[in-house]
């Protein structure tokens, strides 16, 4: 039966933890753009609703952990270039045109074979040291959450610690209840607008150069860079190689569908992604699609309940809510830096991916974990030669020492057959003849004074 419900209950948190984290930068991104509250809240149902269904779709179809998510950097960029006109219509039917427009170049990516083998082309190592630099801001929430909120995370942190020793599998569900249960007992209810049915509201897309080019442009490469990049690579840390092409195409035409209604972009996760296909999801790799295939059936609840759902989550830190993905993801954190660092001759390229992802810098409004995995690439580009060079030149001096020693350890039980009394009236004549046939090689002729020795060092050899 915990079999069962492990990964029912891990999707459970991935939609929880994915919604709760990063829908407020969504809201204020619309509103950024010009929606007012009803049409910014429309967004936020329309998209939880694709993210669901393509969810539950792609997992079906792949059995495959692929955790369907917005662009939480989308949304960012939003903020930093939108017109803060709330409620300016004109701006906002041109931000719904750039929406479509993203979609429209996400399907093209997809349709492209190179930069699908770019993104194969990733090493392992790297991948491993940009998920734990993407984890490691995450992972110290618990932490910051215990400082910052005692009273309310403490409790979080000691069930969490509690499950983990006695029923490890219950640890991350254990955490998420009692953070509920501490939600609703500490934080007052804050009131918002939004009922509990949330009304649909559609505008047409209206397309101007300024916004294609300062909103559609930026929020594909912000997108595609951030959280599908990101996304491939975590999957293919835990040896899932799912095709590239209906990834893209299905979240580009999902992504078009919605932007009419307020959606700004769908894309395959970067953390979510984490939860659903690491080992704590369930100990069977071919069963973790089930974790990604209940994210997406809560994420439809959360968006057919957003009225109800915003409020309960709004009263609470961010904080706290992150608290649990932390908890969750630490076990994934240490398998992705033992990823990184398990290659010694890429380890200082891995180091390079790891700390500037984890720095968390965006310039551009391009995300830190592409920035990271670009910085580590050109690392591993500039003193791969050179490390090349070194390791090539040592093995080259230690491989003589190396063949000629054997014959030197190997043959000191065999100088006391060949010292034997009949053997020494006729050196000569007992070391002519094998020196031939075992010296046939030129390499061994110079190591071979006491012929009997490397006559056994030549044959043990071979």
């Amino acid at each position: 039966m915990g079999r069962v419900l492990q990964p029912i209950l891990a999707g459970v948190v991935l939609a929880i933890v994915g919604f709760a984290s990063s829908f407020a930068v969504v809201l204020a991104g619309l509103r950024a753009v010009g929606a007012d509250q009803a049409q910014a809240t429309s967004g936020l149902l329309v998209l939880c609703l694709a993210m669901g269904a393509l969810g539950i779709g792609l997992g079906l179809r792949y059995r495959m952990p692929m955790s369907v998510a917005w662009s939480t950097p989308g949304a960012a960029l939003l903020v930093s270039v939108g017109s803060e006109g709330a409620g300016d219509r004109a701006d906002y039917r041109a931000a719904l045109g750039a929406f479509a427009v993203t979609g429209l170049l996400f399907v093209l990516a997809g349709l492209s074979d190179r930069f699908s083998r770019l993104l194969h082309a990733i090493p392992a190592p790297l991948a491993g040291a940009m998920l734990a630099g993407v984890l490691l801001p995450l992972c110290l929430a618990p932490v910051q959450a215990v400082v910052r909120f005692p009273g309310s995370a403490m409790p979080i942190v000691v069930a969490w610690a509690v499950l983990f020793r006695f029923a490890r599998r219950w640890a991350v569900p254990g955490a998420l209840l009692v953070t509920i249960a501490v939600i609703l007992l500490t934080q007052p209810r804050a009131e918002h607008g939004a009922g509990l049915w949330p009304a649909v509201t559609v505008e047409t897309p209206s397309f101007s150069a300024g916004a294609l080019i300062g909103i559609a442009i930026p929020l594909f490469i912000v997108t595609m860079a951030s959280q599908n990049v990101a996304g491939m690579s975590m999957l293919a840390t835990y040896g899932y190689h799912p095709r590239l092409r209906p990834i893209l195409t299905t979240t580009g035409l999902a992504t078009m569908a919605v932007a009419p209604f307020g959606g700004h972009a769908v894309n395959l996760a970067a953390i979510t992604t984490a939860l659903a296909a690491g080992p704590d999801a369930h100990p069977d790799r071919d069963r973790r699609w089930i974790a990604s295939v209940t994210g997406g059936v809560v994420y439809i609840v959360l968006g057919l309940s957003i009225g109800l759902t915003v409020s309960l989550i709004a009263s609470s830190p961010p904080l706290l809510i992150e608290t649990v993905a932390g908890l969750a993801l630490l076990a994934t954190l240490g398998s992705a830096v033992q990823a990184a660092v398990a290659d010694e001759r890429q380890r200082d390229a891995a180091v390079v991916t790891f700390v500037v992802t984890a720095s968390g810098v965006a310039p551009f409004g391009i995300g830190a974990a592409f920035w990271g995995l670009v910085a580590g690439l050109a690392f591993r580009a500039l003193s791969g030669g050179l490390r090349g060079r070194s390791k090539a030149a040592v093995s080259a001096t230690s491989t003589p020492p190396a063949t000629s020693t054997p014959p030197a350890t190997s043959t000191p039980p065999t100088p006391p057959a060949t010292s034997t009394p009949p053997a020494t009236p006729t050196p000569s004549a007992t070391s002519m003849p094998p020196t031939p046939s075992v010296t046939g090689a030129p390499s061994v002729t110079p190591v071979a004074p006491p012929s009997p020795v490397a006559g056994t060092g030549g044959a043990h050899g071979s």
